[in-house]
């Protein structure tokens, strides 16, 4: 059984901007959301700045009685719970008329920073008089600085657990944690879960925060963040021939998926349908993608089969474009591969010059953003992109937003480790049978 599954609503946490309209003018206008960083001080740390989500408050998305929950929500869960509200009262969906069986959940996300001061406090008590940590004292005497819930903060899988408590999604519940890809992933599992017939509705998404002292240093360690001294609105530049790494940044998107009959079958607004999904790997290295990028058209070819089109239908493409030098020359490869001397006519860009990278979330706010390209009719543009490289030679989209009709397109995510993914959506004009 194949079903048909588009997308009714979505929310967006994003660094520029909250609620999928704020964070949607704000692409389509080029604006930044990259800045100094906040949320501890960095003036001693290598990296300053950060794609940082401002003046979030979670409360009022949480019904009063969930909100005992709050305080053992992590920053990210927050951010989950935060755009899964927005995207359900974007799809106008009535809960207490949902068949709770038939409504699931799927979302990546990834690393959990721990709470630095409460692990120092646990630690301190294990030091023995001249310093030294004593493992033997820390059990004698360290659980009693853990609240009883405390590594509840920690696990991967509540951000869809709080989501699905919070809003009675009994059906497949999901997380995925395959770094850079997860969010797209995510949607595509849940697209697949929903054609296959089981469930009628997802939340499928991502949230990510590791704006933290230790994962901001872990990071740089690997040398994957900029250390470009310039503006920070200006330091992420996919496909720049000055770009010298990423920008971290946090955040969440929640996209409703939706078996199109039972959509029409309410009125729903549909932004798009979600045609195809394409997984891969690798198998090259743990930190470095194939540079041939075989991987990453592996991906994009497979979503493309699965929503049975050929590579000559696609209009626009999301990319990954990270602003590191091997990955964006990579995916510029993989294009090529798979779109041939097409791919000089196909434009692609890459939010993440607005929002930094935002890892387990990164695929679904691109996705989202690639819903609201479909509907409108606009293509974010690639900021920053002001030194062309000669080996990244594709149409970026550079530094303005373009008016361009786009019937089908592509997103792309790459992770960590030699993970691909790829979805392609089309604009619904009609309903047709194929």
């Amino acid at each position: 059984m194949h079903r048909r599954v588009v997308v009714t609503g979505l929310g967006v946490v994003a660094p520029n901007g909250i609620g999928k309209d704020t964070f949607w003018k704000a692409c389509v206008e080029g604006v930044s959301g990259v800045g100094p960083i906040t949320l501890f001080n960095a003036q001693r740390h290598p990296v300053r700045i950060a794609a940082e989500v401002k003046d979030f408050d979670v409360t009022p998305y949480v019904p009063a009685a969930h909100r005992k929950s709050l305080k053992i929500m992590g920053r990210a869960m927050r951010f989950g719970v935060g755009a899964a509200a927005l995207a359900i009262a974007d799809a106008g969906l009535e809960l207490d008329r949902l068949d709770p069986e038939r409504f699931g959940v799927t979302m990546g996300t990834g690393i959990v920073p721990l709470d630095l001061p409460e692990v120092s406090r646990c630690i301190q008590r294990a030091l023995t008089a001249s310093g030294e940590f004593d493992a033997a004292r820390l059990g004698e005497c360290g659980a009693e600085s853990l609240m009883p819930l405390w590594v509840l903060k920690y696990l991967p899988n509540m951000v869809a657990a709080h989501i699905s408590i919070i809003f009675n999604a009994q059906g497949p519940n999901n997380t995925i944690t395959t770094a850079c890809a997860a969010g797209t992933q995510a949607v595509g599992e849940a697209f697949r879960l929903i054609s296959r017939g089981d469930a009628d509705i997802m939340l499928a998404g991502g949230a990510d925060s590791r704006i933290d002292p230790l994962l901001l240093l872990a990071y740089t360690a690997l040398g994957a963040l900029s250390r470009a001294q310039r503006p920070p609105q200006e330091v992420s530049r996919p496909f720049d021939a000055e770009r010298d790494g990423f920008v971290l940044g946090e955040g969440a998107a929640v996209l409703v998926l939706e078996e199109l009959e039972h959509a029409r079958r309410r009125g729903a607004t549909i932004y798009a349908e979600v045609c195809g999904y394409g997984s891969s790997f690798d198998a090259y290295g743990i930190t470095k993608p194939d540079p041939t990028g075989k991987g990453a058209a592996r991906a994009m070819r497979w979503a493309l089969q699965e929503a049975r089109m050929d590579p000559q239908d696609v209009d626009y493409i999301n990319a990954h474009g990270t602003s590191t030098r091997l990955n964006d020359l990579m995916e510029t490869n993989a294009v090529k591969q798979v779109f041939g001397e097409r791919a000089r006519r196909i434009p692609l860009s890459s939010i993440k010059s607005m929002i930094g990278h935002l890892i387990g979330a990164a695929g679904a706010v691109e996705a989202a953003a690639m819903a609201l390209t479909l509907r409108d009719g606009l293509l974010p543009p690639t900021i920053n992109y002001r030194h062309p490289d000669p080996q990244c030679d594709l149409d970026y989209v550079p530094n303005a937003a373009r008016e361009m009709r786009v019937q089908v397109a592509l997103s792309n995510s790459f992770g960590f480790g030699g993970q691909n993914a790829s979805i392609v959506m089309r604009r619904l004009t009609r309903i047709s049978s194929n």
